[in-house]
């Protein structure tokens, strides 16, 4: 279990990589248009769908994975903060079961548009210019796929008690890493 943590870790360490070169590479992209256009008044044909139809959605959506192996998502406690802190480290729990069962639904539903759209050729015009755009409708099951083999992986720990492979960065705590109930905290430590 342990080993398939470290190797789940490697692959969402991967997608963020490409979701940051998609950010360079967008960056590149639009400061090269801006200055062909008003220099050379010859912009780059496209650039505006490569953007959203690429670069946004790479950057976006791969490291979804990797923000939950982190524990960044964003979640607000209004109701369970209240609750005692056994109830809410199982709680947390199974509320990823829950999110996987949702996004995995969502990651079919993407997959089989994504299919449906590479199958039409689907495509986009611009300026003239012919470019299609179907490659980047599987980004989106890629991403919410690899955040759910995260949630299951994190729930499938919690239920059999073992050990998580994740890596993290030492800035954030996995959700694994919530301390249990009573446990005892060294002066000083918040949790």
């Amino acid at each position: 279990m342990y080993r398939l943590g470290r190797y789940l870790s490697r692959v969402t360490d991967m997608t963020t990589l490409v979701g940051g070169l998609a950010i360079a590479l967008m960056m590149i992209h639009i400061s090269l248009d801006v200055v062909l256009r008003y220099l050379f008044s010859t912009p780059i044909p496209g650039t505006i769908t490569y953007v959203s139809n690429y670069y946004m959605i790479v950057a976006a959506f791969l490291p979804l994975a990797y923000a939950e192996k982190l524990g960044a998502h964003i979640s607000v406690e209004v109701v369970t903060e209240r609750l005692p802190q056994r109830i809410q480290f199982h709680l947390a729990h199974w509320l990823i079961l829950l999110s996987a069962i949702i996004l995995g639904f969502m990651t079919v539903k993407t997959w089989l548009e994504a299919v449906t759209r590479f199958e039409m050729g689907t495509a986009l015009v611009e300026g003239g210019t012919s470019i299609i755009i179907w490659p980047g409708y599987f980004v989106l099951p890629i991403g919410l796929g690899l955040m759910v083999l995260m949630l299951v992986y994190k729930f499938v720990v919690y239920v059999t008690g073992g050990e998580s492979g994740l890596a993290s960065s030492g800035q954030h705590r996995d959700a694994d890493e919530v301390p249990r109930p009573n446990a005892t905290r060294a002066k000083g430590e918040s949790v």
